[in-house]
């Protein structure tokens, strides 16, 4: 290594370029936009999903089916997902909906259906939105409680 080969090291040095700051800075005169043309103007925007004149795709892929816009959307949990919080040891006798959460198995937004996969062999008092026909009886069965927040 000499003085004459020293270089700072690669990514340290971030020179930004001053377009359209005249000839000198090598990008003056039309600062890289090229000429003419609506791209060159300021103040242009382009529409999403435009396709230089051509029919966009949206709009050329026909479109089928209904979208419900008062859909409910539900997370699940199952049965067997609760026995191996038990099994785990993370859960005693009773889970509410911000144990859920804390666990991770539901965002604090979303609504909770625990569905009947699985079996659960301890008494659990559970707490959710929704439960499956299935799951209440299982839990039941076992000795739980089911409540509906």
């Amino acid at each position: 290594m000499e003085l004459h080969n020293l270089k700072p090291a690669k990514g340290s040095v971030k020179k930004d370029i001053r377009k359209g700051r005249g000839e000198g800075s090598k990008r003056g005169g039309t600062a890289t936009r090229g000429h003419k043309g609506a791209k060159s103007r300021s103040g242009y925007s382009r529409t999403p999903g435009f396709e230089g004149g051509q029919m966009p795709l949206y709009r050329r892929v026909p479109k089928f089916g209904f979208t419900n816009i008062n859909r409910v959307e539900y997370q699940a949990v199952n049965l067997d997902t609760l026995q191996k919080l038990i099994d785990d040891k993370k859960v005693k006798d009773v889970i509410t909906f911000e144990d859920f959460v804390a666990l991770g198995l539901v965002g604090k937004r979303e609504l909770l259906k625990v569905l009947g996969r699985g079996e659960i062999k301890a008494p659990l008092t559970v707490y959710a939105h929704k439960f499956s026909k299935s799951a209440k009886e299982a839990i039941e069965a076992a000795g739980g409680k089911v409540e509906l927040i």
